[in-house]
């Protein structure tokens, strides 16, 4: 037998599936092979359709199906057929979206078996860490889940709508007050606009560029060409206001720094500290400049109230993966893909050919505790 055919035999392919873009690649790897964007043509108005814009379970199955054969035979270059797969997603992921991917693959493609892993959970896999608090901010939510001694507490969880979706409308509408006739930018040119022109400002700043009449001066404006002929001006402003909305408070005072204060707030007092201590950033909005440094700031002020001097934390402290903030949930699940941890616990086609769905911590039939009593 050829040695790239015995090699290729142990590729365990990795999928991390995120809102906007899906990172894949092979177990035991540093880094995945491809990160592309959540999304499929569709074959009747010759369309891109996003992952999560699925109009029916049919829908999703459809494109999901077109997705994942685009993986397979366009990316990957191997036969899905009797090979194991690790998918990394969220805690919160829906039920229908997880339950229409596992039959794509398990009956339309006849993979031999899948490991579904929590991206909170496996993100600390790299750090040699059984505690944290580990802070997702993806496309279309932030979702903060605190990990104690390997294990997620469910009920510490905490979810806004705080993403890259909020920061492009908070973006497009700062351009539009400032261009005219940009109304219409698609989003892949918003997107680009936010990763080579925007950061997060201080809070000093921030506060300043609030005022009616500030006296703070902006940094320089940037001039970003779109289509060739036509000049969208970027001014300072907008490039340190982009982010903003992270941070402000809504109606009921939550934000982004209120999300992980609540977070550590629902779990025992001898583990706040701890916690605090091991705050771990992911996602890819998380990588823009200066994130870090403004959310401690923003958690320095949080602490001041009333509503969290009852916690007595001192200090925050942030772990530095060793990748990108917006790889570390699919380098986890590489690693738990080269482990005897896939063999052990991996949910086997003939398991799901006779329960028809995959196990669920929100389905009561599947928690062993509740089977016990």
């Amino acid at each position: 037998m050829p040695i790239e055919s015995l090699s290729s035999e142990k590729l365990i392919v990795v999928l991390d599936i995120g809102t906007a873009y899906t990172k894949f690649g092979f177990a035991s790897e540093f880094a995945p092979r491809y990160i592309i964007r959540s999304e499929v043509r569709c074959k009747t108005t010759d369309r891109l359709r996003k992952l999560c814009d699925y109009e029916s379970p049919e829908d999703l199955f459809n494109m999901l199906t077109d997705f994942i054969h685009m993986i397979y035979f366009k990316f990957a270059l191997v036969s899905p057929k009797d090979r194991p797969v690790v998918i990394v997603e969220s805690l919160l992921c829906p039920t229908l979206f997880r339950e229409t991917l596992a039959r794509v693959l398990f009956c339309q493609y006849e993979v031999s078996m899948i490991l579904v892993l929590p991206s909170h959970l496996v993100s600390l896999a790299s750090l040699a860490v059984h505690t944290a608090l580990v802070l997702d901010v993806g496309y279309k939510e932030a979702v903060a889940i605190p990990i104690c001694h390997g294990l997620p507490i469910i009920q510490g969880w905490q979810a806004l709508p705080l993403g890259a979706e909020a920061i492009h409308s908070n973006l497009k509408g700062l351009l539009s007050s400032s261009n005219s006739g940009v109304q219409n930018l698609p989003e892949s040119v918003i997107e680009d606009v936010k990763v080579r022109c925007c950061f997060v400002t201080k809070k000093s700043r921030a506060e300043q560029l609030s005022l009616v009449k500030s006296e703070t001066i902006p940094p320089p404006e940037v001039k970003y060409p779109v289509g060739g002929n036509t000049i969208l001006n970027v001014c300072g402003k907008t490039r340190e206001k982009a982010y903003e909305i992270l941070y402000e408070e809504d109606n009921d005072h939550y934000c982004l720094s209120t999300m992980i204060l609540d977070s550590i707030l629902k779990v025992d007092l001898d583990l706040r500290q701890k916690l605090a201590e091991n705050l771990l950033l992911i996602g890819g909005t998380t990588m823009a400049p200066g994130f870090k440094a403004r959310l401690k700031e923003e958690l320095a002020k949080q602490l001041k109230s009333e509503r969290y001097k009852v916690l007595n934390i001192k200090e925050f402290y942030f772990h530095t993966p060793p990748c990108k903030e917006n790889c570390t949930a699919w380098l986890g699940g590489a690693l738990y893909g080269a482990t005897e941890f896939l063999s052990l616990k991996a949910f086997t086609k003939e398991a799901y050919l006779k329960e028809k769905h995959l196990p669920d911590w929100v389905n009561l039939r599947d928690v062993t505790s509740i089977r016990a009593l």
